[in-house]
């Protein structure tokens, strides 16, 4: 390049030279004529060097890292191939290079130094100035869009205007943190969930356990209850009734799709729902008594005292994962042809449970080549004794 070695090291350092003083990227300035050294001034508007130095959050881009994209993008690597070195995914490699190159060429230290320009805060925010882009915003929540549907629909009707964009965040933004936000109280109350703060969300691993007694997560049940290969695994649930207030135990058995309904007359807490459950199991020969799949319902809060009980392991599906119970659920439809939603259960007797059990175990099934629940249990019944 026609330029000193020295000259070219302290372009690899980050260090500045101008007449007879150097910057170095912590901010110290050396000036040789006088002999002092000083440090660049904070409030200057150019971005501090001492910035390129500055400690950043693990999602943000290094120098380091940098160096690494323009070495890889001259040897032919692919962003993907890129993103894979880096620990990165592809698609930041491409806004990093699409945002950060100079007439078409992408250089590491400039490009850490705009990025560096970019990052102080705070920057003032898109929605609070009076203007087109705000009053769009604030007349798609009036007519209920959500802000992913505002987001677009920019971009469809103003296509060549990019002051007239802005992020989906930036609108929840506006909407959660109205004392900085800049949308008005009756606009932020238009929004679909009504909520006017974030949900938070917990990291499952750091959920506060849901039961006193520890859960045995359906990741722990044996293969030959999770492949239907040994019958005697059931999985359960509740049917609820009108106003919460009434339920129903179903209990069916993974390789027959046997059900058998629990009597809860006294309301479905943990207590009664323990003591129905016991007395239905008991009921069923020991070889039959595997194990119990359930969803974490507060009703299973005694699983321990039902597993001493019965000797019957209980084994809880993942939270918002119903398909774990798969026959559970599909049998819970099934059972809604009798027990309509929004009616009382209460007025149901154990003869009514039992009748209407008998007529979903006597139907022929697909899933078992058209044979009936009853019929393969007495199957099995047939050969254990």
């Amino acid at each position: 390049m026609g330029i000193n070695e020295r000259t070219a090291k302290d372009w690899d350092y980050g260090v500045r030279k101008s007449r007879n003083a150097r910057t170095y990227p912590n901010g110290v300035r050396v000036d040789y004529a006088t002999g002092t050294s000083t440090i660049v001034d904070v409030n200057s508007p150019a971005p501090k060097l001492s910035a390129l130095d500055k400690q950043l959050h693990p999602r943000l881009l290094t120098l380091a890292e940098r160096e690494r994209i323009r070495d890889l993008r001259a040897e032919g690597h692919s962003l993907r191939d890129i993103g894979s070195a880096l620990g990165r995914s592809a698609s930041t490699i491409s806004r990093e290079i699409r945002a950060n190159s100079t007439h078409g060429a992408y250089r590491p230290y400039a490009a850490h130094r705009a990025a560096a320009a970019r990052r102080p805060r705070p920057k003032q925010r898109k929605l609070i100035a009076q203007g087109p882009l705000r009053q769009f915003v604030a007349d798609g929540l009036r007519e209920r869009w959500s802000p992913e549907q505002i987001c677009h629909a920019l971009g469809k009707e103003h296509p060549g205007d990019q002051r007239m964009r802005v992020s989906v965040e930036t609108i929840y933004q506006a909407l959660y943190f109205q004392a900085r936000g800049g949308l008005k109280r009756e606009v932020q109350a238009a929004i679909r969930t009504g909520r006017t703060r974030r949900k938070p969300r917990r990291n499952p691993n750091q959920r506060t356990a849901r039961f006193i007694d520890p859960m045995v997560m359906i990741s722990d049940r044996p293969a030959e209850a999770a492949d239907r290969a040994v019958p005697g695994h059931w999985e359960g649930d509740l049917i609820i009734g009108a106003g919460n207030q009434s339920a129903i135990g179903t209990l069916v058995e993974r390789t027959t799709r046997y059900t058998m309904l629990v009597h809860l007359p006294n309301g479905h807490d943990a207590e009664t729902v323990r003591d129905g459950l016991v007395a239905t199991i008991t009921t069923l020969p020991t070889h039959l008594r595997g194990s119990l799949t359930w969803d974490q319902g507060a009703e299973m809060a005694r699983h321990k005292q039902f597993t001493m009980a019965t000797d019957m392991p209980v084994y809880f599906c993942d939270p918002a994962s119903p398909w774990q119970r798969g026959t559970n659920e599909n049998t819970n439809g099934l059972l809604r042809q009798y027990f309509p939603k929004g009616t009382d259960l209460s007025v149901y007797g154990p003869e009514d449970l039992e009748h209407v059990a008998q007529q979903l175990n006597g139907r022929p099934r697909k899933t078992l080549g058209w044979d009936s629940p009853a019929e393969r249990l007495a199957m099995l019944l047939t050969k254990a004794s």
